[in-house]
């Protein structure tokens, strides 16, 4: 009887033990998800007055929604739809693409923003996330004007 009892123990702490690891490692699985996941196609160079464009894909990996900012930032001045800013929801379920064309007339360093905000009436329902940490993503890189 006694040997039974202690073969009861060890089968429930073994138990124990394998429910714990599993609870672990799930966790450690959801911590891995990307808020924001960039795919920028971009020239790599252009001419003088050549008009460029600059397309954006993001998706994300988590399941809750978010409420995204994506604008252009440079440090040269750069006339035209360069400027625009779009707001839009972004979802597990359907990634959003972000289109810019503007002409440069000489070497840019220019950066690729997105914010996640919190905005009302973008989300259906307004349901939306904001990340404790991580809220803003970026990409900088060199657009070279040659003759």
């Amino acid at each position: 009887m006694r040997c039974l009892q202690l073969l009861l123990r060890a089968g429930l702490a073994a138990l124990l033990l394998i429910l714990c690891l599993q609870l672990g490692i799930s966790e450690a699985q959801e911590n891995t998800r990307k808020a924001i996941i960039f795919n920028l196609e971009r020239p790599q160079s252009a001419r003088p007055g050549e008009e460029v464009t600059l397309t954006l894909r993001l998706k994300t990996e988590l399941r809750e929604c978010m409420v995204i900012k994506a604008y252009l930032l440079s440090d040269i001045s750069i006339e035209g739809p360069f400027n625009y800013k779009y707001t839009r929801c972004l979802c597990e379920d359907s990634p959003v693409t972000f289109f810019w064309d503007f002409p440069v007339n000489r070497t840019a360093v220019i950066t690729v923003v997105v914010d996640i905000v919190r905005e009302k009436d973008i989300c259906t329902e307004d349901l939306a996330v904001v990340p404790i940490s991580a809220n803003r993503y970026y990409k900088v890189f060199a657009l070279n004007v040659v003759a």
